[in-house]
């Protein structure tokens, strides 16, 4: 049996987390409620770039968060990745940041190796 915790139970708690930490959030793309993954767009305003983090499963079987592209991709890119990723799979949720100063909580750990597609 799988522990994990439903998908729109993780993004409500990942919003309110950003809420509290004055982080400004919002859901761009609901999809599988309860096994759907989530992408992460994170906007770094001041420089004027994007990251997208892609959800992932580690081999230990935890959650992990990988870089889609490069950690400084221009916003028409991030578009065409998420778009992308949509077309391949409808049920993904897309979560976009927009701080200043580059804050997202993340539950998991950051994987080393990027994913390019």
């Amino acid at each position: 049996m799988n522990d994990r915790l439903d998908t729109h139970h993780w993004v409500g708690a990942y919003l309110r987390r950003c809420t509290v930490a004055s982080i400004p959030a919002f859901v761009r793309h609901k999809g599988d409620a309860s096994r759907g993954s989530v992408v992460l767009k994170i906007a770094d305003l001041p420089a004027q770039t994007c990251r997208v983090l892609v959800e992932i499963t580690d081999m230990d079987g935890q959650t992990a968060w990988m870089v889609a592209g490069s950690d400084a991709t221009t916003d028409a890119e991030a578009e065409a990745y998420i778009e992308r990723a949509l077309k391949r799979d409808p049920d993904i949720w897309v979560i976009e940041i927009e701080d200043r100063i580059d804050r997202h909580p993340l539950d998991g750990r950051l994987a080393t190796r990027n994913v390019t597609r």
